[in-house]
């Protein structure tokens, strides 16, 4: 009963903590004129700022103090796992179990701090220089800049803050739920919007089914995918302990067909919206330079080489993210400790190789399905002319968040059934 009872409790907390992020969406900056900003994102409807406004939860376009969102989190995390690689003090703390995961925490949120300072100073300076928005700061003093820079960087990080409070005593990842709450709130407007464009350009009936069973289809693949698994066969051999005979068995070793899940989606978004920004506000205030608009042009959002640079960065994430979650030669040595071995392969160094070829091949297939989920609503989109408003990349980050909600509600509550029935065995031994 407390178990079930620390559940609701969970799922109630994550509840109030995306309500309170939803609240902070709608607190704008002081001094900012909010129409002039609404106004130009309708201008700007197609741009790369769509994306990052929608991954904020609308603060963007509200100039919300959540406006950078989680996003500087993102990319502090990402700049920490690479730095890992290269440096063997960060490798080395890794291995120290829950000290070190709390010291390489540590370091992800001092940089989270500074990147959150220069991205505030950016967006803040550079408003003022884009096309229609002069008028966009009503005092624009020293003291409106400073203010500003603070309500940015103190939002991030509360939002940083939110996030492992949800992540510890909530159910699910709390980053992720952020940017999922964020997602969803967009969702109502994005129907509407398409069931006008419909309505407006008077399309059939098989046309608007048509349209339905893309979004149901694209979902069914995502729910399938998420779901698989490859099962491995571990055998145990007979063993004795003290007086006592373990007869052989054996169990399954199961790896996730996309075991990086919606992180490298995520990680590819993050550092494509920064740079494009960058370059947009670069065009703006640097209009005479013809190779700064040159580089814009190629880096606009929807552009075939944005595309390609996205592809090739959701790849490189679902393997390098895979690599740091699942290391294969611990795995090997694990098994070899517990006297366990695969049918047909040598425990230790075979074995190593033997499922790093199996990670490899699921690693393969789970990057070529996020990027055809990703890509998909935007290749119906160009070439069926279908008014589909809510992009892969969106639709990903929503189910999945959604499935591993689901699945650690309901190991929570397995949990609570296994604790039942282990009281009731004692119980009854006791009898």
């Amino acid at each position: 009963m407390s178990t079930l009872y620390n559940l609701r409790k969970r799922i109630f907390f994550v509840f109030i903590a995306i309500m309170i992020f939803r609240i902070g969406s709608f607190i704008p900056i002081p001094g900012i004129n909010i129409q002039v900003l609404e106004k130009f994102f309708i201008y700007k409807n197609s741009s790369i700022l769509t994306m990052f406004n929608m991954f904020s939860g609308g603060s963007l376009n509200r100039a919300s103090i959540f406006a950078l969102g989680v996003m500087p989190y993102i990319s502090s995390s990402i700049i920490v796992q690479l730095l890992t690689l290269i440096s063997s003090y960060l490798r080395n703390l890794k291995k120290e179990g829950d000290i070190g995961k709390k010291t390489i925490n540590q370091y992800t949120k001092y940089i989270t701090f500074f990147l959150s300072i220069i991205q505030s100073i950016g967006v803040v300076i550079s408003l003022p220089f884009l096309p229609g928005m002069k008028n966009i700061i009503v005092f624009a003093d020293c003291y409106f800049y400073i203010i500003a820079v603070v309500s940015l960087v103190t939002g991030t990080i509360f939002l940083m803050w939110l996030g492992e409070l949800i992540t510890t005593k909530g159910v699910g990842n709390g980053v992720s739920l952020i940017i999922f709450s964020g997602i969803i709130s967009g969702l109502p407007a994005s129907v509407i919007r398409t069931y006008k464009l419909i309505k407006i350009k008077n399309f059939s009936f098989l046309y608007v089914f048509f349209l339905l069973l893309i979004i149901f289809f694209v979902i069914f693949i995502v729910v399938f995918i998420e779901k698989s698994q490859r099962k491995i066969i571990v055998c145990y051999a007979r063993r004795q302990q003290g007086r006592r005979m373990y007869t052989a068995h054996h169990s399954y070793l199961p790896l996730k067909l996309n075991m990086a899940g919606v992180i490298p989606v995520i990680f590819s978004s993050s550092l494509i919206v920064f740079p494009s920004i960058l370059l947009t506000y670069l065009r703006y205030v640097f209009n005479d330079y013809k190779k700064i608009i040159y580089f814009f042009d190629f880096l606009k959002f929807k552009h075939s080489i944005y595309l390609i640079v996205n592809i090739i960065l959701i790849i490189f994430f679902c393997f390098f993210y895979t690599n740091i979650i699942f290391n294969v030669q611990d795995t090997a040595n694990n098994l070899k400790k517990s006297g366990a071995f695969l049918p047909g392969i040598r425990p230790g160094l075979k074995t190593a190789e033997y499922i790093k070829n199996i990670v490899f091949k699921l690693t393969t297939i789970g990057s070529i399905y996020t990027v055809f989920i990703c890509l998909i609503p935007d290749i119906v989109r160009y070439f069926f002319k279908v008014p589909f408003n809510f992009g892969g990349t969106s639709l990903l980050i929503v189910v999945v968040v959604l499935i591993e909600f689901i699945t650690q509600t309901q190991t929570l509550m397995m949990s609570t059934q296994y604790k039942k029935i282990l009281k009731k065995s004692h119980l009854y031994l006791k009898n």
